[in-house]
């Protein structure tokens, strides 16, 4: 059975359509989708991690499919993605670890088909309104540089001492203006996860 408590669900879009003067057309996409959940090993300690788990699992298809819909795109139509999640005082780092990185990928990577590279992620321990940085990178091929970035998400009310604040982005585009040479997305065979 799903330990799976949610409190509040926060999506934001963001799109950028001037940059250093240019219109940016069309504009550069990002979207996040938010989870504010209960984390039932708070102020606990256990070797056992399956319930944050399968937390995970969960919340990799909700919220991926979240951020699809938000970009109003077909799953083949996203480029990249991230992952990260914040604790509050009363859990510890090894809760996002095993949220994050045992079971979210399988459902995100089914929200935005394919998904060959690895999803960039990142944890931290916060307070509520703290920021969270979400990092980016292209979902097929590591190597598009247009595609490294990131996305700040922060609620107001979370995460509270006993909760995870759990996000992640989807992107339809790079950054604007990316000029840094590499790979481009339109080159990536996305076969291997790194081109």
């Amino acid at each position: 059975m799903s330990k799976l408590k949610i409190r509040k669900l926060v999506t934001v879009l963001d799109e950028i359509h001037l940059e250093m003067g240019r219109n940016i057309t069309p504009p550069t996409r990002r979207a996040a989708a938010i989870a504010v959940i209960e984390n039932p090993l708070a102020g606990v300690y256990s070797e056992d991690l399956e319930d944050l788990m399968q937390i995970g699992e969960e919340l990799g298809g909700i919220l991926g499919k979240k951020c699809v819909a938000a970009l109003g795109i077909e799953p083949s139509q996203a480029e990249s993605y991230g992952k990260a999640a914040m604790v509050g005082e009363n859990g510890e780092l090894e809760h996002a670890a095993a949220i994050l990185h045992p079971r979210l990928g399988k459902p995100l990577r089914a929200a935005v088909e394919k998904g060959a590279a690895l999803v960039p992620s990142s944890k931290k321990m916060g307070s509520m309104g703290q920021p969270l940085d979400i990092p980016l990178g292209h979902k097929d091929a590591a190597y598009v540089r247009s595609h490294f970035d990131g996305m700040e998400v922060r609620i107001n009310d979370a995460p509270r001492a006993n909760e995870i604040m759990v996000a992640i982005a989807v992107t339809d585009s790079g950054r604007p203006l990316p000029r840094v040479g590499g790979l481009t997305a339109g080159d990536a065979i996305g076969e291997d996860g790194l081109r």
